[in-house]
């Protein structure tokens, strides 16, 4: 038996919510999810791989079906209790002057490249995706921190509100249901 959810029309996160309640009812089904944008497909399509669903993606005169099959890929448990998620919501450290608060972003970026063995993401949301863009005078210390394996991550809606998504230089596009779920499995997390 196949599950079919329309998501057609629904905005970031909604695609993803729907398609991840219906992988929770953990009934071994197939899932088609029907999408109309290329965010929905993106964020689909890494929630599947990231739940161990094998998937295709099919183009329909009416939309995009991902077709999602449970259990074809091994996944493996991102919940080790361990890991440091960062969620960054201003391109300034701290609050106050601007041109201190961009000193000190650069020497916490730093700091970071130094001391990054539990750091599994950095989650850029509102104006601080400026320092995942191009001009950002941090991008070689998330570049170091990406070759490391540090997850980085903007928000797309965000991207999209400031006009920057193609000037996105490090990480991936990511969307609130993602970074949620990355922050409440996380060992730790740290606001700034």
């Amino acid at each position: 038996m196949t599950r079919n959810i329309d998501a057609r029309g629904l905005s970031c996160p909604q695609p993803v919510i729907l398609t991840k309640k219906a992988m929770d009812e953990k009934n071994g089904q197939e899932i088609i999810t029907i999408v109309d944008n290329p965010a929905a497909l993106e964020n689909v399509s890494k929630l599947a791989a990231g739940q161990g669903y094998s998937f295709s993606v099919e183009e329909q005169g009416d939309g995009t079906y991902i077709r999602m099959v449970p259990g074809a890929l091994e996944t493996v448990s991102e919940d080790t209790g361990q890991d440091l998620v960062i969620l960054v919501k201003s391109p300034y450290f701290g609050e106050g002057d601007n041109e201190l608060g961009t000193i000190l972003m650069k020497s916490w970026a730093y700091t970071l490249t130094e001391m990054s063995e539990r750091l599994k993401a950095l989650i850029f949301m509102n104006g601080a995706v400026d320092l995942t863009t191009e001009g950002s005078s941090i991008l070689e210390h998330l570049a170091f921190l990406q070759e490391k394996g540090v997850e980085i991550l903007s928000c797309g809606t965000c991207l999209d509100f400031f006009n920057k998504k193609d000037l996105l230089q490090v990480g991936q596009v990511t969307n609130m249901y993602t970074a949620m779920d990355l922050l409440s499995r996380a060992g730790k997390t740290i606001v700034i």
